[in-house]
């Protein structure tokens, strides 16, 4: 017997059944259903609060069907895929480039970008996943440079070509960021070549605290770190104890030039999809930051060819 999509009468059964307490499999045999074919539209099409409703499912499922494409050339296991991707918060493009550039699935991220549309005009949760914020800049033409002064920085001009130009490994920015209402922080560290990112919980931006967890982070990959590049700010201005502990050379940025350290600046803007400005680190652990540089390390980069921040940095090792 060939398959044929759920009707308005079924998905009412299905909510009354519901109601009565019955479960997925006994709803299934009773309709002459599979238990995978309720289950999916249960899942599919049932409401925020978890309950599943006739009258929400009919709405949802119709809004789909007058968004999508006449003659879809994509099937519904096709869109469990993307969405099982999205999920890990991939963005459309790199999900896009992953299964296009490893034979699995030819789809624009254009198409991607309408599936979510349309599930979040069916009141679906998708849209939640996709990450991007505008940055807001107060420009500073012409003002003078009062951030702290120290003798011995290396001005971002010496830094080596061939950290300049990514064309060699071991080339690594280093920043801040900062949540609200305490002084807990995170130091996030990327490698200019592999995009790979290490973070670090501090309790306050000291630059004790700093070289402590950087020094942390470092250590079990020391053998991985030439250079690296800072901005000006006080908390990098024990250095000297990176260099020297870390066998590398440390340099730092023009004053308000965050251009100059744009692989640390992307990455961090990919970071406050996890923490947000307007809250509080205070509860963030070194856990939470671990898996946090998982999920950024794991996900297809473009700008890699669509492998992975951790596979190309293995790639290196």
């Amino acid at each position: 017997m060939s398959y044929h999509q759920i009707t308005r009468e079924e998905r009412y059964t299905i909510s009354v059944l519901r109601k009565q307490g019955l479960s997925v499999s006994a709803i299934a045999e009773q309709m002459g259903r599979h238990r995978s074919t309720i289950y999916r539209e249960i899942n599919r099409n049932r409401c925020n609060d978890g309950h599943y409703r006739y009258s929400k499912a009919d709405t949802r499922t119709k809004t789909r069907r007058s968004i999508s494409r006449r003659n879809e050339q994509f099937s519904d296991e096709d869109y469990q895929l993307i969405e099982e991707y999205l999920r890990k918060d991939w963005s459309p493009e790199q999900i896009s480039g992953y299964l296009k550039a490893n034979d699995i699935l030819s789809i624009s991220h254009e198409t991607i970008y309408r599936h979510v549309w349309s599930d979040k005009a069916a009141e679906g949760d998708l849209h939640m996943h996709l990450r991007g914020s505008c940055k807001q800049r107060r420009k500073r033409y012409g003002t003078y440079d009062s951030r702290g002064r120290l003798a011995g920085k290396r001005h971002i001009d010496e830094r080596p070509e061939a950290a300049n130009d990514r064309s060699e490994f071991g080339h690594w920015e280093i920043d801040l960021v900062h949540g609200k209402g305490s002084k807990d922080c995170i130091v996030t560290l990327v490698e200019r070549m592999t995009r790979f990112t290490l973070i670090g919980k501090l309790d306050s931006k000291t630059k004790e605290q700093t070289n402590s967890r950087t020094l942390k982070l470092i250590t079990p990959i020391a053998a991985t770190f030439k250079t690296i590049t800072s901005d000006n700010g006080t908390e990098f201005h024990g250095f000297e104890v990176i260099e020297k502990k870390g066998e590398l050379e440390f340099y730092f940025a023009t004053p308000y030039h965050s251009w100059e350290r744009g692989t640390n600046e992307n990455t961090n803007g990919l970071i406050r999809q996890y923490l947000p400005k307007k809250k509080s680190m205070s509860d963030v652990t070194q856990q939470r930051c671990n898996s946090i540089a998982k999920r950024l390390n794991t996900r297809p980069r473009k700008i890699l060819g669509y492998i992975t921040p951790e596979e190309a940095f293995n790639a290196q090792l």
